[in-house]
C-alpha cells in the first residue's frame, strides 16, 4: 500500500500523486459508498498501486462542499471591483461559510483599472483588513510574488463568482496552464462557467486549485448563534452585549447593534448578516 494526494477527480476517477510524484489514476473502493463517504480532490488517501484503487480516505481537518474539495489551508475569494461590480453580499456570505471551516481567507480584487469611485473602494478594503483579512489587487506590481508566496507549503484554493478573473489569476502564475477564460456577458452581468471540474496545480512547494464558477453558497448546518461568530467583529463585541448569547438581532443592549449604529460596524456587514439568519432560521424551520 502507499500514501498520495488526490489532485484531480473527473466522472469517478481520481488522479492521486505519490511522495516520489508518480501519478496514478485510481477508483474509489465500493466500501466507501456503504459509509457515505466519496474521495474528494486535496484527500490524502491510501491506494493499492497494483489494483489501482483507494483503500483507505484519511482524516480530513476540513471538508467543502461547493467547491468540492478536502484539507484545504487557504481560500482565496476573487473579487471584481467592476464588470461585475463589488458584491459585498456574496463575499460576506462565502467569508462567513469559510470561517466556519476555520479556513485562512485572502482576499483578491481584480479590475481596478474599470473601477469609479476608487475612495469608497479603500474604505471597504480596509475595513475587511483591521478584521484581519489579508488582501491584494492584481494590479499590484508585486502581485504574483506575493500570491505564490501565499500558497507555498499549503494546499490552496481559488474561488469566488464567474467571470471575476479566477482563471485569468492561475494563467498568470503558471502560463502553461493555458485555462480557458471567457468574457462577461453584459446583459446578465455575469460570465459562463469556464472551470469544469476541481483540479490542485502544484505552484512550487503548494498546490493551487481552480474551481467551478458559482454565485450562491448555501449555509448547511448551522444556526444563529454560530453563524454571527463567524462575522469576527460580532463575536469580538460580543462579549459586551447584556445576554451572553446574544444573536444582535432582536435582544435590547447588544453592543453589535450600538457599533452599527455608531458607525464603527459596516452597515452592509450587518445587513447581510441579517439576510443570513433569516435564511438560517428558514433551514432549521424545514428540516423539522
Amino acid at each position: 500500500m502507499s500514501e498520495g494526494l488526490i489532485i484531480k477527480a473527473i466522472s469517478g476517477e481520481y488522479t492521486v500523486i505519490l511522495e516520489n510524484d508518480q501519478t496514478i489514476v485510481c477508483k474509489p473502493r465500493g466500501i466507501f459508498r456503504f459509509q457515505e463517504k466519496n474521495p474528494k480532490v486535496g484527500d490524502r488517501v491510501e491506494i493499492d498501486i497494483p489494483e489501482k484503487v483507494i483503500t483507505k480516505i484519511y482524516t480530513r481537518k476540513n471538508d467543502l462542499y461547493r467547491p468540492v474539495l478536502a484539507n484545504v489551508d487557504k481560500v482565496f475569494l476573487v473579487f471584481s471591483v467592476a464588470e461585475p461590480e463589488l458584491n459585498l453580499s456574496l463575499l460576506d456570505r462565502m467569508i462567513s461559510i469559510i470561517e466556519y471551516q476555520d479556513i485562512e481567507i485572502i482576499l483578491v480584487y481584480t479590475k481596478l483599472d474599470l473601477l469609479k469611485g476608487k475612495e469608497q473602494f479603500q474604505i471597504i478594503k480596509k475595513y475587511y483588513e483591521d478584521l484581519g483579512y489579508k488582501s491584494y489587487c492584481n494590479s499590484d506590481k508585486d502581485f504574483l510574488e506575493r500570491i505564490t508566496e501565499e500558497v507555498e507549503g499549503n494546499i490552496c484554493v481559488v474561488a469566488g463568482q464567474s467571470g471575476v478573473g479566477k482563471s485569468t489569476i492561475l494563467n498568470v502564475i503558471n502560463p502553461l496552464l493555458k485555462i480557458k477564460t471567457s468574457d462577461i456577458s453584459l446583459a446578465l452581468n455575469r460570465g459562463k462557467h469556464t472551470t469544469r471540474h476541481v483540479e490542485l496545480i502544484r505552484i512550487g512547494k503548494g498546490w493551487l486549485a481552480d474551481t467551478p464558477g458559482f454565485g450562491t453558497v448555501e449555509f448547511d448546518d448551522i444556526d444563529i448563534l454560530t453563524l454571527s461568530q463567524t462575522f469576527r467583529e460580532f463575536y469580538k463585541a460580543s462579549s459586551k452585549c447584556k445576554f451572553s448569547k446574544c444573536t444582535h438581532i432582536d435582544e435590547p443592549y447588544c453592543e453589535v447593534k450600538r457599533l452599527v449604529s455608531s458607525k464603527k460596524i459596516l452597515t452592509s456587514r450587518y445587513q447581510n448578516y441579517l439576510l443570513f439568519a433569516k435564511e438560517v432560521k428558514e433551514n432549521i424551520k424545514n428540516k423539522y
